[in-house]
């Protein structure tokens, strides 16, 4: 059984940034531990390098790419929620959820949320995390100022390690939930 406890925290840090990028950025990150089962999710926000808003949470039974795309999803519904109408970028160090919210979720969903093509291996045409990618797009699909962009993790960029720690947290968080 899946469990997604939620925490949303107004922090009045000033860590993120660069002054010099004005306006909405989110980072997002997930995590995921092979031995337990566990993962972790996160989003942080910034307005004009302020960190206004974040959210974390833990799931059982998960895997690394679901923990990216929940963390995008949750990102994406903070947004239509809180800022609608805004043009947003949202940050990730994943290039399966980059990738999948610019280019794949695009075809997928024209193929009836399919591969667009079985190949002569017998692969199956099913793509993983489809109702989590049928999700995203739905939000994606709401609000067409939101921008999904690459960063490379690990490399000093406050946001991506704000989210890293924090999904750390989440996946950390369902160690006292069993």
């Amino acid at each position: 059984m899946t469990s997604i406890s939620n925490e949303l925290h107004v922090p009045a840090t000033t860590v993120g940034i660069s002054e010099a990028q004005r306006g909405l950025h989110l980072f997002v990150d997930g995590c995921y531990e092979p031995g337990s089962g566990q993962g972790g999710w996160a989003f942080v926000a910034y307005r004009d390098a302020v960190e206004i808003a974040c959210g974390f949470g833990g799931v059982e039974d998960s895997a690394n790419n679901s923990m990216e795309l929940i963390a995008v999803l949750k990102a994406v519904l903070w947004i239509n929620s809180e800022a609608t109408g805004e043009a947003v970028i949202i940050w990730s160090d994943s290039i399966y959820a980059v990738k999948g919210c610019n280019v794949r979720r695009h075809i997928w969903k024209n193929n009836g949320w399919k591969k667009s093509s079985p190949n002569g291996n017998a692969r199956s045409r099913t793509i993983a995390n489809a109702e989590l990618w049928k999700s995203v797009d739905r939000q994606l699909s709401r609000n067409a100022l939101v921008t999904v962009a690459w960063c490379k993790g690990h490399s000093g960029v406050a946001g991506n390690e704000r989210a890293d720690t924090l999904a750390d947290k989440g996946r950390l968080s369902m160690q006292g939930a069993r």
